[in-house]
């Protein structure tokens, strides 16, 4: 379109200028025609046949009036003789050149005498109009249509009334010059008058045939530009296919030779390329993708957590394990630093990108503070030429696996502490209680130290024995006898227990639904007790705390104890580590209570959660199991002391 608007400018230029200069020339010449000169010529030639012919009509005026003086004066000599008047008025016709005198009555038009070279022909006398001008004393001027003759008529002065016609020829080629020129003159005047009319008719009509050769150009100039924006269009069009996707698009190759149709064979050149090379490419791509299919499935079948990094440490393939060990969708971090994705990895990734030809290997611990998880990380660099191409993160979840070795530990500890300290406990018990029967009456000097010193050691020696027993309950931990229970009766003796040995505390048990659940009555029941004892002990701990509340609820297919109390609350680290033997916050705590807690539910397929209690004062310790699909019968439930 801008083309064809091109050509037609082009071709519109001229025709315009062309136009506008005639409509100017043409104005130019009107002008000259129509200038002062011109008319002041025809001016002054109109004139100059004007005064001849009022200097003719003049002339035969005058020989009217001489004649028709001489009439009055001596014609009435020969009035009475025919003849004689008769003669007289040839002779004055003669002299005075005229081609015809007639005298009538103005009355009746009766001729009454007639002279000149038409005489006795058939005369004629004036009209009624030109007699009436007469009659007044003027002496009127006619040329009779077709002819080339002047008649004068004037009256004369004889009794009765009389009147004379004279006539008297005109030259016929002065008279033709004459009539042209007043022809001319009012040619002439009527251009004048009509000068505007004309100059807009001759502007039309340039106009109106610039109008048609600017048509027949722009055709011409469309045409062009048809033949040579066509081509274009097509490579535009196909440009655009090319831009979607289409590599298989053609352009027409024409025979013309010139730099379109050149174009035109480049431009098929290249999408001919575009599109073998595009097929190398989907190629390779399917075989990366397979290849990365196949990675990606090795890498997901693998437990272990994997992420590929590229040379700068950037994620580029973490496999699904790694998002779950790390609790974090590793897919949207993709092309991010793993060191600010994963702070703790930070140190590892800096020291194998220092020294890349030496993995490291380090235990990490990660997440929130009450849910730390330890990782086994291993980075190794991936080499090539001895420049590393990128590197490869492989860490496991390790937590529990420690946990279990301490746990072991722990517990092969505590069998030889149980075993090497209970042995002399009981010798040492009964020694201090003879010593105390036997010598408390015999001591004169000071009897109370003794016996207080005696019932110290019998104390002390009951203390460590009941820890010694706690070391043999986690030692020895008894295999679960799993039977269907009802869970609200469990909770409802622990409670029970708890109630009786700390009244001073506000004991609270929310049972949501009655649920069953198939558990080791005793191991369950010992569970809870040590629960609701470490929060009788937590809320010992804080002044003003007196609230522990138990409550039972479904969560899914889970069973739900959480122990809830307004005491100390949780220490600010090593949450999880609580769980774990000889690891307490409290005074007099052995670190056995949750140990042992956790592992009952760990023999019952559930887990131990602690948490700040809601409102942020307190603790809430969560005990989760499978429950059964049918709750506990309201019969199945036996009846306790109300709260």
């Amino acid at each position: 379109m801008r083309l064809a608007l091109l050509f037609g400018g082009v071709a519109a230029v001229p025709a315009i200028v062309v136009a506008v200069f005639a409509i100017v020339f043409f104005n130019f010449g009107i002008q000259a025609w129509f200038n002062q000169r011109v008319q002041t010529a025809l001016d002054e030639s109109n004139q100059v046949a004007q005064g001849y012919l009022e200097e003719h009509n003049n002339d035969i005026r005058l020989d009217a009036l001489a004649m028709a003086n001489d009439l009055s004066q001596g014609g009435s000599v020969f009035f009475g003789n025919p003849n004689e008047f008769a003669s007289y008025l040839v002779t004055q016709a003669t002299v005075r050149g005229l081609t015809q005198a007639v005298i009538f009555e103005p009355l009746n038009g009766e001729i009454v005498a007639s002279a000149g070279l038409f005489a006795g022909m058939a005369a004629t006398v004036p009209d009624n109009r030109t007699i009436a001008q007469a009659s007044t004393g003027q002496v009127p001027v006619i040329s009779p249509p077709g002819t080339t003759v002047e008649q004068a008529v004037i009256k004369l002065d004889m009794t009765p009334p009389m009147m004379l016609m004279i006539e008297k020829p005109v030259d016929p080629a002065i008279l033709d010059h004459v009539n042209k020129t007043q022809e001319a003159v009012a040619e002439y005047q009527r251009l004048a008058k009509n000068r505007a009319s004309l100059e807009v008719s001759f502007a039309l009509i340039i106009a109106v045939l610039a109008l048609l050769v600017l048509s027949a150009l722009i055709g011409f100039g469309l045409v062009i530009a048809n033949q040579i924006a066509k081509p274009i269009g097509h490579l535009i069009r196909a440009a655009e296919k090319v831009r979607d996707g289409d590599l298989a698009v053609r352009v027409p190759e024409t025979a013309t030779g010139d730099e379109v149709a050149g174009l035109s064979r480049a431009f098929n050149r290249m999408t001919a390329q575009l599109a073998a090379q595009r097929s190398e490419l989907l190629d390779v791509n399917n075989q990366l993708d397979e290849r990365r299919r196949f990675t990606a499935t090795v890498l997901d079948g693998v437990s272990a957590g994997v992420i590929g990094l590229d040379k700068k440490g950037r994620v580029e393939l973490p496999n699904r394990a790694a998002s779950e060990l790390l609790r974090l969708d590793l897919v949207p971090q993709i092309g991010r630093n793993l060191a600010e994705v994963v702070p703790e990895f930070a140190p590892l990734i800096a020291a194998v990108m220092a020294q890349p030809e030496r993995p490291a290997t380090a235990q990490v611990e990660h997440g929130l503070a009450m849910q730390k998880r330890v990782l086994l990380v291993r980075i190794g660099a991936e080499m090539n030429s001895g420049v590393p191409d990128g590197f490869i993160v492989t860490f496991d979840d390790v937590t529990e696996l420690m946990a279990a070795q301490r746990k072991a530990a722990w517990a092969d500890v505590a069998r030889r502490i149980a075993h090497e300290i209970k042995n002399p406990l009981t010798p040492i018990q009964l020694s201090a209680e003879r010593l105390k029967r036997r010598f408390a009456k015999e001591i004169t000097s000071d009897p109370e130290s003794f016996t207080q010193c005696a019932e110290t050691i019998v104390r002390h020696v009951g203390d460590i024995g009941r820890m010694v027993d706690e070391f043999s309950s986690f030692a020895r931990m008894p295999a679960p006898v799993m039977h269907p229970e009802s869970l609200e009766r469990i909770a409802r003796e622990a409670m029970v227990l708890q109630r009786v040995a700390h009244p001073q505390i506000e004991w609270e048990v929310i049972i949501e639904e009655p649920l069953r659940a198939v558990c080791d009555r005793r191991l369950l029941g010992q569970a809870l007790t040590n629960l609701l004892q470490n929060a009788a002990d937590a809320v010992g701990m804080r002044e003003g705390a007196k609230h522990v509340s138990l409550r039972l609820r479904a969560e899914g297919r889970m069973a739900v104890f959480s122990v809830t109390d307004d005491g100390v609350g949780l220490p600010d680290t090593d949450h999880a580590r609580l769980a774990e033997p000889y690891v307490t916050h409290k005074p007099k705590g052995t670190g056995l209570g949750l140990a042992i807690v956790a592992k009952i539910m760990e023999d019952h397929g559930g887990r131990l959660e602690l948490k700040p209690a809601p409102g942020g004062v307190g603790a809430e310790v969560s005990l989760s199991l499978p429950k059964l699909a049918e709750t506990a019968a309201m019969d199945d439930v036996r009846e306790l002391p109300a709260e």
